[in-house]
């Protein structure tokens, strides 16, 4: 009926410095994400298709660490670990969907720019506000059955011998190892929703701006160039950070010697992208330095009063 989040125990004497690293990891994501969300919101100017996406990405970002640091930093306090059945199908499950989540955003955002950049006249009519509002809403939801349906098919297999989870979440490759029996249908199902859910949206994104860099390249003069590149170079150190670390992790033969590995890894796409993103996007944006430099004082004056 339990299991033992076995987390970072093969470091006791780090425990506590762990605790104070990711506490303000945590602190960092929700403030810098949080501020985003606020600041696009907020300002007229950021009031266009792309701002629209990234305060939803920005939000997402918000919802998806709060599904497994929270309870990382519980585990760190309290040096337990043991989560029910029910709280790790709980916490797999929202961890899926929200994943299922960003890869469709990313997707979307690609898309954008790319009717931006390969047919700029007709953006305002493509993208208007009703089209983006149908977007968001489909990426949010769209996984969320297929997701549903994995964590049920995981949670449906016998589990026998140990309840220990190598990991600091409850995530599909360590509970498989404590499955008994043949697993090879469940496993199967696994590559097949990462294929619908995951490559398919990647190769979406590959071919937006295969599309895009063509565009650009046949662009008269340097200074379209230059405008163009700065618009996609943030949305792309995004997808690499995400999908890279994502796809390593899920798509690599099985083997105990990977468990510090896959550890490492995880903590790339659940942890560091999101707080990558909002330097990422931030920093390489004018438009967003700009409005935060005028956001930020007013903050401060809220807080004064």
């Amino acid at each position: 009926m339990d299991f033992v989040l076995l987390g970072f125990s093969d470091i006791p004497r780090f425990h506590w410095l762990l605790f104070g690293v990711f506490s303000v990891i945590y602190l960092a994501i929700l403030l810098g994400n949080g501020i985003i969300v606020l600041v696009t919101r907020a300002d007229v100017a950021l009031q266009t298709p792309m701002y629209f996406f990234f305060s939803n990405l920005s939000f997402l970002e918000i919802c998806y660490v709060s599904v497994t640091l929270p309870r990382m930093l519980m585990d760190l306090w309290t040096q337990k670990g043991s989560i029910s059945f029910f709280s790790c199908a709980t916490q797999m499950c929202f961890f899926l969907m929200l994943g299922a989540t960003e890869c469709f955003l990313l997707a979307v955002m690609a898309y954008d720019r790319y009717v931006a950049i390969c047919n700029p006249l007709h953006y305002p009519l493509v993208m208007n506000h009703r089209v983006c509002v149908q977007l968001v809403v489909a990426s949010w939801i769209s996984g969320a059955p297929v997701q549903i349906g994995q964590t049920w098919q995981i949670f449906s297999v016998s589990f026998c011998g140990s309840n220990q989870i190598s990991h600091f979440f409850c995530d599909i490759p360590p509970l498989l190892k404590l499955a008994c029996g043949d697993i090879f249908v469940n496993e199967m199902v696994v590559y097949l929703f990462a294929v619908l859910l995951v490559t398919v949206p990647f190769l979406l994104i590959l071919s937006f701006y295969m599309r895009i860099i063509s565009t650009i390249m046949k662009l008269p003069s340097n200074t379209g160039r230059t405008k163009a590149f700065p618009m996609c170079s943030s949305h792309i150190t995004v997808v690499v950070l995400f999908y890279g670390s994502g796809t390593v992790t899920y798509l690599k033969p099985k083997s105990d010697q990977y468990v510090g590995i896959d550890k490492l890894l995880s903590l790339f796409y659940t942890i560091l992208t999101p707080l990558f993103n909002p330097m990422i996007y931030s920093l390489r944006n004018k438009d967003v330095r700009k409005a935060m430099r005028k956001f930020l004082p007013k903050l401060s004056a809220l807080r004064g009063i």
